[in-house]
């Protein structure tokens, strides 16, 4: 059997890499990436999977890959996932992956093969919900708050009008909050561990800078995520959504408290104005009974562990790249 990933150099590809080698070693794992993609994420695996040049913005490039690869299963995971740079990038991020998604889609109808597709799209599609919709069902309505929400709708419904329209076999699935070791900084939890392991490490002083702690989040380890996307392809039908989350709730500060219990050192907490979002969604939590039903998923690993070993890669990281606490300004 074989197995296509886009975007398998990145967070959550590397990882369902790693996962599904072990799952099935006599496996082919394919993985569609761009030339100037950073491999570091795939060095557990880097003798196993096969990496193919390509990108999801250029149909006829896709064609070829497909053809070639002819994947029984395909997980796109390949996306502009920043929230805060789609407000810097909106045409970007609604090209990268609404058009991303039907290019995909359209290689695969163009090619004529018939693999099970799953199509990533986000917990931020139902965007500032009130409390009635909490905990919040695939049924919610759509309240899009940032540029990157919308093209994760677009990405949605593509993948579901590909299936009704050419019995494409998508499945889609909505992940709320996920974390865990080799999370882009760009992300609240993964940006805290760098600047604490940095303040440890001497490469800064021990400052967190921080945007809305308030906001509320349902967590969920990397981990536990890539377990449930092999279970989605496998035992979900094509044409429905699935709501994918964990089981720990709290506030984004209650989350910074936790990770900094693993640290003996002392921080100050300062406010980034430019970490603060136009519009902003405070509250996700998920019902995920739809995917539990189907499936018997559910999270096993504690949040406790997910935060330390997110503490515990950055340590290593920059103990091996100090140059990596340089920020990108935004």
């Amino acid at each position: 059997m074989k197995v296509l990933i886009t975007g398998i150099t990145g967070f959550v590809g590397s990882h369902l890499a790693e996962y599904i080698l072990e799952a099935k070693p006599d496996w082919e794992v394919y993985g569609l990436c761009r030339w100037r993609s950073p491999r570091e994420n795939l060095v557990k695996v880097f003798r196993k999977v096969k990496l193919v040049e390509g990108d999801v913005n250029d149909l006829g490039n896709l064609i070829g890959r497909l053809q070639a690869v002819q994947p029984d299963f395909v997980f796109h995971l390949a996306a502009q996932s920043n929230v805060l740079a789609s407000f810097n990038s909106p045409v970007t991020t609604l090209w990268s992956n609404v058009i991303g998604t039907t290019n995909l889609l359209e290689a695969v109808r163009i090619t004529g093969i018939d693999p099970m597709i799953h199509v990533c799209s986000s917990a931020e599609v139902y965007g500032q919900v009130t409390s009635d919709d909490v905990p919040i069902k695939e049924t919610c309505p759509f309240r899009p708050a940032s540029p990157y929400a919308v093209s994760k709708i677009g990405e949605d419904m593509v993948a579901l009008q590909y299936w009704l329209s050419y019995k494409i076999r998508t499945v889609r699935s909505r992940l709320f909050t996920h974390t865990g070791p080799r999370r882009g900084e760009v992300f609240a939890l993964s940006a805290f561990a760098k600047q604490v392991a940095a303040s440890e490490l001497g490469l800064q002083a021990p400052v967190i800078r921080v945007g809305n702690l308030e906001s509320t989040r349902t967590f969920c380890d990397v981990r536990d995520v890539t377990r449930a996307y092999w279970l989605l392809v496998n035992q979900c039908p094509p044409g429905e959504v699935y709501n994918i989350g964990g089981n720990r709730t709290m506030t984004i500060g209650e989350a910074l408290d936790l990770l900094l219990s693993f640290s003996t050192s002392r921080f100050e907490i300062k406010l980034e104005p430019k970490l603060l979002r136009p519009s902003d969604v405070t509250l996700q939590i998920p019902c995920t009974d739809k995917f539990t039903r189907q499936t018997g998923w559910k999270p096993e690993i504690p949040l406790e562990k997910t935060v330390q070993d997110l503490l515990e890669f950055w340590r290593d990281e920059l103990r091996r790249n100090p140059w990596k606490v340089i920020a990108v300004q935004r």
